[in-house]
């Protein structure tokens, strides 16, 4: 062929005429997003909600109980009981003033007329004068908390040079708060413990309904070699999305529902029902300590959850390997 003859495209081989071969992407032995997973996914959120709600109420009655704890062993009070024929003031007076002279006792403050009104305002209403109602009188004794008085013979010196001076050094009323609230703490555990066996139980039944559905994906997976690792941990990350969704929605709603109350609580401290549910009950507060318990709720919400549909899967598939290994059962003939 000389320079000056036409030349002539070359014609393209079978293999360059052959399309781009085109990977066909493989899918999920369980379907990403189906309607048990979501139902599944409200289901966790609502249990997230409710472990959160119950671990918040409980670290609240168990501040609140060490509070009360923390505040009668420091104070002890002393009532007299108004009468005619008694000089109030000096009565007052006289009773701290003895108090102050035993060991273990360091401070002494009488409460005035208008903060015992203030006291008695959630019940009696507010104007209310002290001289129409036999309205005890207080003083509040601060003691040493390591070395505390001797409150009998406190009593006894009390009852000899105060009339109507009494003694309540709040045992009694404190050790049944702090029962009542001791078993608060112990009914919340148990409301725990039931949540996160019913989010169990779920779970179980999730993975067993999704392996029903994809039984046969699993078998022939299983029979090609799959190891059943392989398979659990595909399903483990079906449900770890699922838990991690689930719990995260339930924890920040229960997380909003405390900063809220809180916020609330904030702006109605002035009004004397509220110091006083506050005294009883503490504050809706929760602090950095409570929402970390509220994150570590959801991470054990989502672990316990990952971890019993592995369990759930791999229980299965050895359900599977003990009947293929019995004949009489993989034939559908009775055992013996």
């Amino acid at each position: 062929m000389t320079d000056d003859q036409p030349s002539h495209p070359t014609t393209p081989s079978a293999a360059e005429r052959r399309p781009p071969m085109q990977v066909r992407p493989t899918a999920p032995i369980v379907p990403p997003s189906n309607v048990s997973g979501n139902a599944l996914m409200l289901v966790i959120a609502i249990m997230a909600f409710l472990a959160c709600l119950t671990f918040g109420a409980v670290s609240m009655v168990r501040a609140t109980a060490a509070s009360w704890q923390s505040e009668i062993s420091r104070e002890i009070t002393i009532q007299i009981m108004p009468d005619e024929t008694v000089d109030m003031d000096a009565a007052l007076r006289d009773a701290r003033d003895l108090a102050l002279t035993f060991d273990g006792t360091r401070d002494g403050q009488i409460v005035d007329r208008a903060a015992t009104a203030r006291l008695l305002e959630p019940w009696l209403g507010e104007g209310l004068n002290l001289d129409e109602l036999p309205v005890p009188r207080l003083v509040v004794i601060t003691i040493d908390e390591q070395s505390p008085p001797d409150f009998a013979a406190i009593r006894t010196a009390l009852a000899e040079k105060v009339p109507g001076a009494t003694l309540d050094d709040h045992r009694t009323w404190v050790d049944r708060l702090v029962a009542m609230a001791r078993t608060t703490a112990m009914i919340g555990t148990g409301v725990l413990v039931l949540v996160f066996s019913a989010m169990v139980l779920t779970v179980v039944f999730a993975t067993r309904g999704a392996l029903s559905g994809n039984r046969h994906i699993v078998e022939v997976l299983h029979f090609v070699g799959a190891e059943a690792g392989f398979v659990a941990s595909e399903f483990q990350k079906h449900f770890l999305k699922i838990s991690l969704k689930g719990s995260f929605a339930g924890g920040a709603l229960a997380a909003l529902f405390f900063a809220i109350a809180g916020y609330w609580q904030s702006r109605s401290l002035a009004t004397p029902q509220s110091d006083q549910a506050t005294a009883l009950f503490g504050t809706f507060s929760m602090g950095f300590t409570g929402y970390l318990g509220i994150a570590a709720t959801m991470v054990v919400i989502a672990t316990l959850t990952t971890l019993t549909a592995r369990f759930t899967v791999m229980r299965t598939i050895y359900e599977i390997d003990q009947i293929r290994s019995d004949p009489a059962r993989s034939d559908g003939l009775p055992n013996g």
